[in-house]
């Protein structure tokens, strides 16, 4: 019986115990969830970087603090290769601290964030069409800014992967006596900017926009 009594409030100890360390979770300044979150991305767990920060955006939705902390959340996920995760945050500072200087920033990181989730010519298509067509709309918001450079250079490396893809496709049609479509993608070549001498196409197609 003395066993058993025993047993029980050992159990009720350690249950109140758990219940006690979760609830000192809650009701926290904002500086204690910002260095809570900086210090998992540190560690690189990003799971539980993302629960700090949503527990700062909870219960300090207009701490000064959330600026910083949307970059930093978009700049990890981007970091550890979660171009999704990072547009979201990017998203979400561009509806949070939309001026013209943060937006453009923040849109800059976007185009960033697609050209770098840019892995396989073939299975990536659309993402290709996609991030162009963004680039070119930056580009057209922001007739100059100091992160046109950047941006000019992934456009360009963008437009040498759809030239070698429509080649590839042209090519491949081709092959299959489909002549017609062939031709609509020979076009597409013929009109390019790019010249087929001027593009060494590396084995690795991350390797062909990144270290192009």
């Amino acid at each position: 019986m003395k066993k058993q009594v025993v047993c029980i409030a050992t159990l009720a100890l350690l249950f109140a115990g758990c219940s006690s360390k979760n609830i000192s979770e809650y009701n926290k300044p904002d500086i204690y969830w910002y260095q809570k979150m900086v210090r998992y991305v540190s560690s690189s767990d990003l799971d539980k970087a993302d629960e700090y920060f949503t527990s700062l955006q909870s219960e300090h939705f207009s701490s000064p603090l959330l600026k910083e902390a949307m970059l930093i959340m978009a700049q990890a996920h981007m970091d550890n290769e979660e171009y999704l995760m990072a547009k979201y945050y990017l998203d979400e500072f561009i509806k949070r601290y939309g001026n013209d200087r943060n937006v453009a920033f923040a849109k800059f990181l976007k185009i960033k964030a697609s050209f770098l989730a840019f892995k396989n010519i073939n299975r990536d298509q659309k993402l290709l069409q996609d991030t162009i067509a963004e680039a070119e709309s930056y580009k057209k918001e922001y007739i100059q800014n100091e992160y046109m450079p950047m941006v000019d250079t992934m456009l360009t490396k963008l437009y040498m992967a759809q030239y070698v893809l429509n080649e590839e496709i042209a090519a491949l049609y081709e092959r299959r006596g489909k002549m017609k479509a062939a031709k609509i993608y020979r076009e597409r070549v013929k009109h390019s900017w790019l010249k087929k001498d001027e593009i060494d196409v590396p084995t690795n197609w991350y390797d062909y926009l990144i270290n192009w």
